[in-house]
């Protein structure tokens, strides 16, 4: 078995090896495209598949890299797209071995590229839970940001899983005699891990999606507490607003005009009158 690894699609070996393995054109031309599909399609000589992978987590936001797939009876061709870091998908089939068969590396690196996900999908899970918190405590336009990005992010992670769903499905459909039946349910069980992962971020998109209705509740609540508080201090102040705006009409006839004590007595009418305003929202509950 030979196994051909280039690191960027635009290498002239791949044209060498299309012709040596009759490669179809539109695969050459699908691995040297920006942002393909993730997609599995088998000819009577090889399996394509344009795979991508989780290669960084970091701060909410997730860099996906794309592997693309050779797949024949006796050769296998991976070429990484030139964005890409790392290899840590291609780790578990370089340790077993060129004398494994190619259908078998495959599942290695399928294999692989699925548990990456896995990280994410934790990370996304302990960041929720670290944002439902805050917004129990202290809800702020910072924290809404990070709630939008966790979306797109679990948005994005939806729409590479769903695909990778239908590729593998494409792959048990089209394998053709390149798949060996012992190794039906080592693809099977792949496929599995796929859907649980789809079943988590469903699941991760229920809690963020409570945790805006969440948010969203704080910011109203803390809101109404601004506004019974406001209020309060108006209703409490109402009397001596009263009193203090008659007595500054200058009108004639109004009590206490006259007396030397008039200034005491009205800013005392104020005290008393704001008391008893102080009493009834306390008797009635609303302070």
């Amino acid at each position: 078995m030979s196994w051909y690894a280039l690191d960027d699609p635009n290498d002239p070996q791949l044209d060498r090896l299309a012709i040596q393995f009759q490669l179809h054109p539109l695969h050459i031309e699908d691995c040297r495209s920006n942002n393909e599909r993730l997609k599995a399609e088998g000819t009577d000589n090889y399996l394509f598949l344009i795979l991508k992978y989780i290669q960084s987590v970091e701060d909410g936001d997730i860099s996906f890299g794309s592997v693309f797939l050779f797949v024949g009876r006796d050769f296998l061709i991976t070429v990484r797209d030139r964005n890409c870091i790392g290899k840590e998908v291609f780790d578990r089939a370089l340790k077993a071995g060129p004398e494994e068969k190619p259908a078998k590396l495959l599942y290695l690196i399928i294999d692989s590229i699925v548990d990456s996900y896995f990280v994410s999908i934790d990370h996304s899970d302990d960041r929720i839970d670290e944002l439902q918190d805050s917004v129990l405590d202290s809800p702020s336009p910072k924290i809404l940001e990070n709630l939008f990005d966790q979306k797109r992010k679990l948005i994005e992670l939806r729409r590479v899983l769903v695909n990778l769903r239908d590729a593998c499905m494409s792959l048990q459909r089209e394998s053709g005699s390149i798949l060996q039946p012992e190794l039906y349910p080592f693809f099977r069980d792949v496929y599995d891990h796929v859907l649980r992962l789809l079943d988590s971020v469903e699941t991760l998109r229920d809690l963020l999606n409570n945790t805006f209705d969440v948010y969203l509740s704080s910011v109203a609540n803390r809101t109404n507490q601004v506004m019974k508080v406001l209020t309060v201090l108006s209703t409490v102040a109402l009397p001596a607003l009263v009193i203090s705006g008659i007595y500054g009409m200058n009108l004639r006839g109004l009590p206490f005009l006259e007396s030397d004590h008039g200034t005491e007595i009205v800013v005392g009418m104020m005290l008393v009158s704001t008391g008893i305003v102080l009493w009834m929202l306390k008797k009635f509950d609303w302070l």
